[in-house]
């Protein structure tokens, strides 16, 4: 139980700084979209690179690693029904099926998985899924959905090739790769990337707490049934999913625990970042955030317990 208030009081402190500076005045106007940009394209790309260089990917490749796909990826598709009854904006769609499945393994499950699991390492899986598949996959989507609304278009060609402008793959598959092949980065020119690294959660944090110093109440500026949604599907029917598959590959004890305990974290800030990055669905993924980590807290307890 101490490990999801430890948790909770780190990411409160920074957010909090945030929402602080942002009603001082001390940073200029545009200070969020300034922050969120360089944590797309220099300090996450950074924490990608170094994190899958590190990783343990004999560890990673088990069956917690296959239940946490298959639960992300339904609660992700579970959302989209939603977004499009509503006749949300294809951006705002996709930032909410993120925000639905895309959990706050980072700067919030690192700590509840060391205090609450016993190991950082139970929160490999989520995290290793996320930057591998997820990261890459959703901000290719709403690249090309950002390129048709500004009325370009760019084809199949130019979507199969969207990739390839997205620092956040980039990042993954170099870290991937030199990870496998098992070559050695000399620590002199990693330790200013891992200097960048150290700069990406800190930077989307603050950016989501300068969002929060003049927003709206929660779900103002939202429909608050796409809102509500991302709530009880992240909230909720993820962790559910999350044991329900578990249990299906016979996982029990500590390794059901893990996968469900990491399902139930709450959206991550990282998808606030993306989308003020492209533009899309802000209001939607910063209210989800906020609300989902509020939720989040008596159903990890429960979880924990």
């Amino acid at each position: 139980m101490s490990g999801v208030l430890t948790g909770f009081l780190v990411i409160g402190v920074v957010v909090a700084v945030g929402v602080l500076v942002g009603r001082l005045g001390v940073l200029p106007d545009g200070a969020t979209e300034t922050l969120s940009r360089t944590a797309f394209f220099v300090a996450s790309p950074a924490l990608l690179f170094v994190t899958l260089l590190r990783a343990d990917v004999a560890r990673v490749l088990s069956a917690g690693l296959v239940v946490t796909a298959l639960a992300a990826v339904a609660v992700c598709l579970l959302y989209i029904p939603v977004g499009v009854l509503r006749r949300r904006p294809r951006g705002e769609t996709v930032v909410g099926s993120m925000a639905s499945g895309y959990l706050n393994a980072g700067n919030l499950g690192i700590p509840i998985a060391t205090y609450a699991l016993g190991s950082a390492a139970e929160i490999a899986p989520s995290l290793i899924f996320q930057l591998a598949v997820l990261t890459p996959a959703y901000t290719t989507l709403l690249d090309v959905v950002a390129a048709r609304r500004r009325g370009e278009d760019p084809g199949v060609g130019g979507a199969l090739l969207a990739p390839l402008r997205n620092p956040l793959l980039l990042a993954t598959v170099a870290g991937l790769l030199l990870n496998v092949a098992g070559v050695h980065v000399p620590e002199g020119l990693l330790e200013p990337v891992e200097l960048l690294a150290d700069l990406a959660v800190p930077a989307m944090l603050l950016a989501f707490g300068l969002s929060l110093a003049h927003a709206q109440r929660p779900g103002r500026d939202d429909d608050p049934v796409c809102l509500g949604a991302v709530i009880v599907l992240k909230n909720l029917v993820h962790p559910f999913l999350a044991w329900l598959i578990g249990s299906a590959f016979g996982l029990e004890g500590p390794a059901l625990l893990a996968v469900v305990v990491s399902a139930a974290l709450p959206t991550a800030q990282n998808v606030f970042g993306y989308a003020v990055r492209f533009a899309t669905g802000v209001p939607l993924a910063r209210d989800a955030a906020l609300l989902t980590t509020v939720v989040s807290v008596p159903v990890l307890l429960l979880v924990a317990l």
